[in-house]
């Protein structure tokens, strides 16, 4: 005769939110994680890495995944940005396939067909619900219901945090048991100086324009704690001189932006004061280079 008062059985697993650029992935990765981990601006690929964000209940683990979006790669960079996204369809428990209202296919068939032979559940979000009206819906939801016959189809706004506990709630739901991967306490995979560099990272997506964002790299090299502060050094790398010039701005100015506004981001994310020093270095065609693209994490 089973006891009454049985335990509930630990629940775990990796849940990859998965989708073509600018869809909200990482918008809804920090609603349902309840913190700012990933960065978010409206510029294409503004995800690099592939971040975990984990939520933790006394029975259960959730390990959400945020990858870069679906693109065909150009260069060695795009290359290893879709190298996270073919780890993320084998380890995944449940996939997340986050799509914009209105929009059609994933911009790679092989991603798309790995999706139809799915062997884990897949559930579909569609974002950005709040832009359109209730017939448009309709047409969306019938529209991925013969395109994707296997997965669950959800309506949500991740800037809203509309539709996220009903997403939540299903996830639950469908994850196996297992122990917790991570310690309980703990906010992501990353460590401190990649969000630092992620944030400082952000702010130069947000202010300059055409290629310079993208040969971008940040490098955190001194993060050092102290009871009521952290001193911070980062390193921004550009690939030419006179990307160098346009991030330091006249007089120092636009790099003087960056650093305020990034400091009083991560002041909010540590809860500490921050003394964040900031230089630009010259790393001539970091991207296309193997070695620079394993020392900043792209490759193993």
């Amino acid at each position: 005769m089973k006891e009454k008062n049985q335990e509930k059985k630990h629940k775990s697993g990796f849940v990859n939110i998965i989708g073509n650029p600018n869809v909200g992935k990482s918008t809804f990765l920090n609603a349902v994680v309840g913190e700012e981990l990933a960065i978010t601006t409206p510029k294409a690929q503004t995800t690099r890495h592939r971040i975990f964000g984990i939520v933790n209940g006394d029975d259960y683990q959730v390990v959400f995944s945020d990858t870069p979006g679906i693109i065909k790669p150009a260069y060695e960079l795009q290359e290893s940005m879709m190298e996270f996204v073919k780890e993320s369809f084998e380890d995944a428990d449940i996939i997340l396939y986050m799509v914009e209202a209105g929009e059609k296919d994933l911009k790679n068939e092989e991603f798309f067909e790995k999706l139809k032979n799915s062997k884990v559940p897949v559930l579909l979000l569609i974002n950005k619900v709040d832009q359109i009206d209730q017939n448009k819906l309709e047409e969306y939801v019938k529209y991925w219901q013969e395109k994707l016959p296997n997965a669950k189809i959800f309506p949500v706004s991740a800037l809203h945090k509309f539709g996220i506990q009903e997403v939540f709630n299903e996830i639950l739901n469908k994850l196996p048991e297992g122990p917790a991967y991570f310690d309980k306490d703990q906010l992501t995979d990353k460590t401190e100086r990649f969000i630092v560099n992620e944030k400082i990272r952000e702010k130069i997506l947000k202010h300059y324009k055409k290629e310079i964002p993208y040969s971008v790299e940040v490098d955190t090299e001194e993060f050092k704690e102290e009871a009521d502060k952290i001193r911070i050094r980062s390193i921004i790398y550009v690939e030419r001189d006179s990307q160098k010039g346009i991030i330091i701005g006249h007089k120092g100015a636009g790099l003087k932006r960056i650093g305020t506004e990034a400091r009083k981001d991560l002041e909010k994310f540590f809860g500490k004061k921050i003394y964040l020093e900031l230089y630009v270095k010259v790393n001539k065609d970091w991207r296309k280079k193997d070695e620079q693209l394993r020392r900043f994490g792209y490759k193993n």
